[in-house]
């Protein structure tokens, strides 16, 4: 579930912990759930013990580890991964530990985790020039696309609006869930062309992505009723009380008052709108 919004809190949530620390050991706790998947190998990244971890950052939904000698660690969370500074929300699902010198900074976290209860995350070790090439491959991100560049991103897709958002190519970092948040704040319907849109929606569209994702990170992100989400303290997100029309088919939409919020399957995945709002 992790979209932009919440690997932005991970991020904010981790970097002050982490960064400029000495890594002192990686450990792969015993887990006997399914494992998640490592590049090269777990003993690779192993190896980084000894250096020091530079910068966090994002890229998209991918959190961005860069060490001192100039490698990059990717983590992906995927589905159901976290980044944790505290205790995981169980230990089972536990399956990195990094482990920092306690000695450089006593006051802070000793420890980053990553907790994954489906094995859905990845994390991969990669050159400056694989990680280039990573970059390369991704849109920019959403955040960073100006209302000029909508329209180019925009204009050789005859898919619906809401298939071409959730496409990393495009713009990196937008999800389903926030994609059906994003539209309705916008005022388009999701089943319309992503290359019909006029300038006039394309402006909606830039500033709803801008007030959304913004949003989003301010509460810092949305816990579903699974409770899997969790930010770098093991701490709820707020922004699903703030949902408009995700997960709320068959209320009364609280933008217009009129209609009901309807889920449509669109890309194999459910998309919730507003049909008096988003015509």
């Amino acid at each position: 579930m992790p979209e932009l919004p919440e690997v932005e809190t991970m991020v904010r949530g981790i970097r002050p912990h982490c960064e400029n620390r000495r890594i002192e050991s990686i450990e792969f706790p015993p887990c006997d759930r399914k494992p998640i998947s490592i590049f090269p190998d777990r003993n690779s990244i192993k190896q980084l013990a000894g250096h020091t971890l530079q910068r966090v950052g994002r890229l998209g939904k991918r959190v961005i580890l860069e060490l001192d000698n100039l490698s990059v660690l990717v983590v992906e969370p995927r589905m159901t991964g976290l980044l944790l500074v505290t205790a995981p929300p169980t230990r089972d699902h536990l399956r990195v530990v990094w482990r920092f010198d306690p000695t450089s900074r006593p006051e802070l976290a000793s420890q980053m985790m990553f907790w994954d209860r489906r094995g859905l995350g990845t994390l991969s070790l990669l050159s400056p020039a694989e990680f280039a090439a990573l970059r390369q491959r991704l849109g920019p991100d959403a955040l960073d696309i100006t209302p000029a560049e909508w329209p180019s991103r925009l204009a050789h897709s005859r898919r619906p609006i809401k298939v071409a958002l959730l496409d990393q190519t495009v713009a990196a970092g937008i999800g389903n869930l926030y994609a059906s948040e994003i539209l309705h704040h916008a005022g388009i319907s999701p089943k319309r062309s992503a290359c019909n849109l006029s300038p006039q929606r394309i402006k909606r569209l830039h500033e709803a992505v801008q007030h959304v994702l913004h949003e989003a990170i301010r509460f810092e992100g949305s816990t579903l009723n699974d409770g899997t989400y969790r930010n770098a303290l093991n701490q709820d997100g707020s922004f699903q009380n703030h949902h408009r029309v995700y997960d709320r088919e068959g209320e009364v939409c609280p933008s217009c008052g009129q209609s009901q919020i309807r889920r449509i399957v669109q890309a194999q995945r459910s998309t919730f709108y507003c049909p008096h709002c988003q015509k």
